[in-house]
């Protein structure tokens, strides 16, 4: 099984590290300069669930990339997807099978519409991670989870060699049988959290310890859990529980990488996430008064530091 990865920054990085810390045969598309580094330094990541160093990873560049692949490994920011399909196009045969595994659902549509849902697996990464200056993938957490799964009847014949590859990593990897309820639940999730510490400029701690802060955090889950009802992909109860758990936890330091983002003046994946959220809520007619504050606080930042460049 040859595996393809777009990217060798947080997620792609990371996954793709594990992958060749067992034997798996992995090419990083990435840009030219990634690969420079690539070549000099490797590919690192500091994680307490432990470190890995890839010495010599191979990489291909769009100029170079000529192979078609059994699996590509879609991992880009959302507001790099168009050409990030671009670029993994000409890897793409009939035998092919892409997981992409950027935040939101959104993504899905245009993946279906580009290639085909057979050839278009779902995918779903719970972890936080950054890439430092010098290209080193930091893990900030200590728990990794990493969903995967078909999202047709007709199931890829690399779906077994993949489920078999993730198996021998780590019991926090698995393949499911209902992925995009996987994902629309890590949506939920996402949007909520995103639109709380993004809005607010803080952790969950730091929302929990105001007075209206409870009330807020708590809305925002139940505005996006009534989307994705009238969306006919309810959470599960005990997912959501979980949820509620986390972003009402008063000593938890949890923020959203998207606030990590405002905060080093990058561009967001606000309208990939809660404006898809919001887009969905308003088409089912769903009361979303907190989330439209929330994506209105981030297009207001996107717009300003649109002007400032």
């Amino acid at each position: 099984m040859r595996i393809l990865i777009l990217g060798a920054g947080g997620i792609g990085g990371y996954f793709g590290a594990r992958f060749c810390a067992v034997g798996a045969d992995v090419t990083f598309l990435v840009r030219p300069t990634r690969a420079e580094q690539l070549n000099a330094h490797g590919l690192r990541v500091i994680s307490r669930l432990g470190d890995a160093h890839i010495a010599a990873p191979k990489v291909a560049t769009a100029e170079t990339l000529r192979d078609k692949f059994d699996v590509i490994v879609l991992s880009c920011k959302a507001y790099d997807f168009a050409p990030a399909v671009d670029a993994i196009a000409p890897a793409v045969g009939s035998g092919s099978v892409i997981l992409p595994l950027l935040n939101g659902v959104a993504h899905l549509d245009g993946l279906d519409k580009r290639f085909g849902q057979r050839q278009v697996m779902g995918g779903a990464a719970h972890l936080a991670l950054t890439l430092t200056p010098s290209g080193e993938i930091r893990h900030l957490n200590d728990f990794h989870r990493l969903i995967v799964g078909s999202r047709t009847e007709n199931v890829s014949a690399w779906l077994l060699p993949l489920e078999n590859l993730l198996a021998s990593l780590s019991p926090d990897f698995r393949i499911s049988e209902n992925v995009e309820q996987d994902m629309w639940d890590k949506f939920v999730f996402l949007t909520a959290l995103a639109s709380a510490t993004c809005t607010m400029r803080g952790s969950v701690a730091d929302i929990m310890a105001t007075a209206g802060g409870f009330d807020f955090i708590t809305g925002l889950l139940k505005e996006c859990e009534q989307i994705a009802i009238a969306s006919h992909h309810a959470p599960n109860p005990e997912q959501l529980a979980d949820y509620r758990a986390q972003l009402t936890d008063k000593v938890s330091t949890l923020t959203a990488s998207m606030l990590r983002d405002i905060e080093a003046g990058k561009r967001t994946e606000a309208n990939h996430i809660l404006g898809d959220m919001l887009r969905r809520g308003l088409a089912n007619s769903v009361p979303t008064q907190l989330l439209r504050i929330a994506y209105s606080h981030l297009q207001v930042y996107e717009q300003r530091r649109s002007g400032l460049q």
